[in-house]
Formats: C-alpha cells, structure tokens, sequence
C-alpha cells in the first residue's frame, strides 16, 4: 500500500514524496480513512509509529475540500503538551500543507506572546498549542474556541504525567460540543481512559501495537552499576563510535546540566536540554543534535517529549524513570521512522524496584549487560541472573588501580571486609 490507497488528494501526495515519504505506517492506514470519514478515534501507538501525520494529513484534506468557504474563526485545535512537540506538529502541517493554502499557527510558553498573537490575527485555520499558553491567551480574550470543528488531544497520557489535566479539561469545556475529536496517546492509563470515555462520540479504537509495549526493532540491555561509576560507565559506553548520536536521560534538571559539563571535560560533544532552559537555547540545543555538530543530548522526560530526529541510534537511561511508562516513551525516541535502534538503561541499587516495574509493565525481561568494566559489585538479581549479555558495551581489561580491580579488594563475594 502506499498513500495514494488512501485517496489522498494530488497536493498532500505531491507534499509527501517531496517528504521522501513512501508508505503509509501502520497507525496511518487504520486511522486516515477513519479521520477522513468524519469519525472520533482513539489512536494507542509509540513514539515514532507516524502518530502527527496519522491525523494532519485528514485534517488538512478535509479543510482543503471546504477552501472555497470563506475563512471564520480557527477551525482545528491541537493540543500537546511541550513546545518542542507543539513546535514540530506545525512543522509537520506546514510541510504537508504547503500545497493546500492552509494557514496554522503555533503557540506555546516560555516566549513571548506578541509574535504569537500576530500569527493568530492573521486568521489561521489550525491552531497548535500548549495548555497554558492557550488559556493564558483565551482569558485575555485573544483565542476564541466556539468555532473549532476538529480538537486533537496529542500525547494524552503525557498530558497526565505532567499535571495539565485540569488545564485540558478547562479547553474542552471551552470547545463546541458538536465537533470531531481525536485522541491520541503511547498509553491508556484509566484517567486517560475516563477522559475519553467523556468526550468521545462512538470512537473508532486504532492500536497497531500492545499497549506499553516496546518497539520490536530496539534492542535493549540494563547495566547493573553502582550509582557512583555511572558517569565513567557513560564514558566507557560513549568510547563506541558506531553511537552517532546519542540521547541521554536524566531525572532533574540540575543533574542534566551537571552530566554535560562533565561529558564535554572528556571531550565528547554534549548539550543539555531541559525546562530551565530557554526557548532559544532549547532550539539551538535540538538543532546542534540534529545537524551532528553535538553528538550526546542530555534531557530532563519534559523537554525530551518533543525530540523528533530520525537517526537517534542510542537512548541511554542514565537514571531509570520511577514511573514506567516513561520508559516507553524514553526509548521511543530511537528505532523511529522504520530504522533500529538501541536503548540502554543504567541500573544501580536503589533503581532496582524500577527495573521490575518497567518489566512487568512491557512483559518481557530487559538483557542484562553482565561483562562491563563497571559491574554492580552486589552482584545481579536472582530474577535476571544467567540472562544473555544482549547489546552489552565491549569489555576491556581492567587495569591496577582500576574501580573495577579496587572493588574486589573492598569486597568479599558480596560483603564489605573489615
């Protein structure tokens, strides 16, 4: 199958191959005709499955059928819930869009309002935008949602993790209730569940893969290690020059910026991205890491949400997510657009709980990398011993003096000598 099976109108097509794109992902086949025929879907899929054009292709189709009617007030509304993705989602309408004549604009914080309000007053047809911006904006009487025909809900389950439930409440209440409304989310939490059960009409339900499931093409591996060897673990691991770019995770903000700094002292070229950071610094960040000039990205789970590039070959979870389904998300970002990728995740012993949470939740056991120079000296879990080193960092030889030679002088199968 390819796009033109769809019965894509000639302008998206010609967008599409100018896009290099070819054929139609899974989520794309099952939820384009779909969305074309009017109906409210829920979409379950990863990061990566194609989600952004699973719906702006319809929607720009549908809008280009009715470009003779004259132009009112906004008629699409798509919530996300990070400026990057905001930022990229209008991107993609603009790529696949440019032979329509549609207009959109993107709002978001972090900047400043008036550029945002001068794009709004030249009457777009898609609005793109974050929870708190947009009700910033709607309470000072500057967006006005009564003439919305299509809301899409992107990243639900996202929009949950990070608190603005109650913010997307507010703008569906605000939304007509006659409208198409599309739902998209990696994961079905029962909130999120709930809240569609409320503001879905008869849903066409669209999964192409199992719920917080992984993506089949990354091959993933944990690294027991002790919390202070983690960044020399990170240095040994980065040493692999078939790692071309690398996304690395951290829990805080102060821990990201910390671990760049240290990375680049070793002269490997890093950049921080987090929710701290400004809208320009966290641009020119994103754009270093797509253009090869940084190698290593270092991101905090909110700033990461947005990161879209293609040939991301290495996720590394320097810290385990407390919540699992951040995982997914977190090694979603390589193995995008159909090629592999790889995800590694370092474990110390206060992580350990997590691990088994991730585990269970993607029902599968995660390889252990059990030859590394910086092996865990508590030894591997009951429940993981004896796994296969799938994906393991090539080993070296420790040398006198080395964390890995001073370990065994400090312990004694597993217990501290007195």
């Amino acid at each position: 199958m390819d796009f033109s099976d769809l019965n894509l109108i000639d302008p998206l097509l010609r967008a599409l191959r100018a896009e290099g794109y070819q054929q139609p992902t899974p989520i794309q086949r099952q939820a384009i005709p779909h969305v074309l025929a009017g109906r409210d879907l829920i979409g379950c899929a990863q990061t990566g499955t194609g989600k952004t054009a699973a719906f702006a292709l319809p929607i720009l189709q549908r809008l280009a059928a009715e470009a003779s009617r004259p132009r009112g007030g906004l008629r699409v509304l798509v919530l996300s819930p990070t400026r990057e993705l905001a930022s990229q989602i209008g991107d993609s309408f603009a790529a696949y869009g440019r032979h329509t004549g549609l207009k959109h604009a993107v709002i978001f914080g972090g900047v400043g309002q008036q550029p945002q309000v001068e794009a709004l007053r030249r009457r777009p047809d898609i609005l793109v935008a974050t929870p708190g911006r947009l009700l910033d904006l709607m309470g000072q009487g500057l967006v006005r949602l009564n003439t919305i025909e299509t809301f899409v809900l992107d990243e639900a389950d996202r929009m949950l993790d990070m608190g603005f439930i109650h913010d997307v409440r507010r703008v569906i209440a605000a939304l007509p209730v006659r409208r198409q409304t599309l739902l998209f989310s990696a994961t079905m939490p029962s909130d999120i569940q709930d809240l569609a059960d409320h503001i879905l009409v008869d849903p066409v339900h669209v999964e192409v893969t199992p719920q917080a499931t992984t993506v089949e093409t990354i091959a993933q591996s944990v690294f027991f290690v002790e919390k202070g060897d983690k960044r020399a673990l990170l240095e040994h691991i980065l040493g692999d020059p078939t790692i071309r770019r690398a996304l690395v995770f951290t829990r805080t903000k102060h821990g990201a910026n910390k671990l760049a700094q240290q990375l680049e002292r070793a002269r490997i070229q890093a950049e921080a991205i987090h929710g701290n950071k400004s809208q320009s610094a966290r641009e020119r960040a994103l754009a270093n890491f797509k253009s090869g000039r940084t190698r290593v990205l270092v991101a905090t789970d909110i700033a990461a949400r947005g990161i879209d590039v293609d040939d991301v070959t290495h996720v590394i979870n320097y810290e385990l997510p407390n919540e699992p389904e951040t995982y997914v998300h977190r090694i979603g970002r390589t193995a995008r657009a159909g090629a592999s990728g790889t995800a590694y995740s370092f474990c110390d012993a206060d992580e350990r709980a997590y691990l088994r949470d991730i585990e269970k939740l993607i029902r599968l056991r995660v390889p252990v990398a059990a030859d590394h120079p910086y092996q865990s000296p508590l030894g591997l879990p009951a429940a993981s011993a004896g796994q296969p080193a799938s994906a393991a960092a090539p080993t070296r030889q420790a040398q006198p003096g080395s964390p890995r030679r001073r370990r065994r002088r400090r312990y004694n199968g597993g217990r501290p000598q007195t």
